[in-house]
């Protein structure tokens, strides 16, 4: 993939979705881009026109009229990728895509591996690493919350936060390293002090970017919500009341379901995604207990469990035990609980106010009537904490972005024991070059072919 940016080659590819439509867009980007469009085209001499123009005309393949298009011409370094570019817009037909893909490949043009073109805007320091992953979650974003959180890293969000924290750093680092070609002299340029306190001022943004990383992650994915409760508690008919469908069987015998049932719905434009369990209880049938430990397992990856009693059936007693039960597996992923009293049309609510009165942020529905239903649903965002969006907060969103976060941090506390224990400039540099290190993968300060290999493989042809 490297190899063809230094060889200056021009590459060609589809940049609509495959199949049928109105139209199409097939893009060329590199230096012969505007020669080569300009051999099949009828029309104006493109070599004479400037960026940022359009212009319409045929396609020809010798005498044969492929199609009439649109031409659209962006000059280096005035482009996506820093080097020339043509985007031809034609006819949608599968048979004209392809044909004038093929003619153009004829003419000199290659063919464009996944993500090439967004590799050379990298190349061409046209976008950071980062942002050029944000082009990948932009396009794959299906909701309002994905998309602001792509936008926001495409315009450089977490880029400014990471190379302001690796500016900062790499001050302290220069002048330790400074020590260490006067090792001999016993001095010291870097103040310890205050190399420790720019540490721990560094560690907390670090720390505030790997925490958003739940959120940011789920909002990405989906927000995943278990509904959890008792058998016949009424978790499938909530589940059919939140979609506003019969997605899940519901009958009056205990423990029908038996495996997980998982839809989605967008609200206030973020995707959640319900998954609906079988009711924890002990039994010695195999297929209801293997169904209640995949329960379990699901609420340990859980980001909210919506704890479903039935309010006829339960006591506060039975309420903390069911508690003491999915408490481990809450834990596992730090899940925030909402507990939610069903079938309050079987029972004065008042009654059961007062019942329940111990346990906070009790919410009272009847899933079967579908009361108090969208008051639920607000109260899911509001857990999700999904306010942040507005603050214009940089989330993390990314695993290896986390990943890399995760390891700078560790490096930093490694680098503030040595500080603390009187290490000499040596060992403390050390330590600093890795969080260096790992805050400049995630920008492309630092990058190697795997890791731009592995990156931009996984985008689409013609992106």
């Amino acid at each position: 993939m490297l190899s063809s940016i230094s060889e200056n080659s021009t590459i060609v590819a589809l940049s609509t979705a495959q199949g049928v439509g109105a139209i199409a867009v097939i893009r060329l980007s590199g230096e012969s881009s505007i020669e080569i469009i300009n051999q099949v085209f009828n029309g104006k001499n493109l070599l004479k026109q400037k960026s940022h123009t359009l212009h319409f005309g045929k396609i020809i393949d010798e005498e044969k009229v492929l199609d009439e298009v649109v031409v659209a011409l962006f000059i280096a370094p005035s482009s996506y990728t820093g080097e020339n570019t043509v985007e031809i817009t034609c006819h949608g037909s599968p048979y004209i895509q392809k044909s004038i893909i093929e003619l153009l490949i004829k003419k000199g043009a290659t063919a464009a591996k996944p993500g090439e073109f967004t590799l050379r805007a990298f190349m061409n320091g046209k976008l950071d690493l980062s942002q050029a992953e944000a082009v990948g979650d932009l396009i794959a974003s299906n909701s309002e919350s994905a998309h602001k959180i792509a936008m926001n890293q495409m315009r450089g969000g977490i880029s400014k936060e990471i190379n302001r924290l690796r500016d900062e750093l790499i001050h302290f680092a220069s002048m330790i390293e400074l020590e260490l070609d006067f090792s001999e002299e016993d001095v010291e340029f870097a103040n310890r002090d205050e190399l420790k306190a720019l540490i721990i001022k560094v560690q907390k943004v670090v720390n505030k970017l790997i925490e958003s990383f739940a959120l940011g992650n789920a909002i990405k994915e989906g927000i995943p919500v278990v509904i959890a409760g008792k058998p016949n508690a009424g978790k499938s008919t909530l589940l059919n009341a939140l979609l506003n469908e019969e997605r899940a069987l519901v009958t009056e015998i205990e423990g029908t379901t038996r495996d997980t049932i998982e839809d989605e719905i967008n609200l206030g434009g973020t995707i959640f995604r319900f998954i609906d369990t079988a009711g924890i209880r002990k039994t010695d049938d195999l297929v209801e207990s293997l169904g209640v430990k995949r329960t379990l397992e699901k609420i340990e990856t859980a980001a909210i469990v919506m704890l479903l009693i039935d309010l006829n059936n339960t006591s506060p007693t039975l309420l903390n035990e069911t508690l003491k039960e999915i408490e481990t597996s809450l834990l596992k992923n730090n899940a925030k609980l909402l507990i939610v009293g069903n079938k309050v049309d079987l029972k004065n609510l008042e009654e059961a106010k007062r019942q329940f009165s111990d346990f906070e942020n009790l919410h009272f529905i009847s899933a079967k009537e579908k009361w108090n239903i969208d008051e639920l649903k607000e109260s899911l965002k509001e857990t999700a904490q999904l306010h942040i969006l507005n603050q214009d907060q940089t989330l993390v969103s990314n695993t290896r972005h986390w990943e890399a976060l995760t390891k700078s941090n560790e490096a930093l506390n490694t680098a503030l024991v040595g500080i603390e224990n009187g290490l000499t400039g040596d060992f403390i540099a050390m330590d600093i070059r890795a969080a260096l290190h790992q805050l400049g993968l995630i920008t492309g300060a630092i990058t190697t072919d795997d890791l731009l290999g592995n990156i931009f493989s996984k985008f689409c042809i013609g992106k």
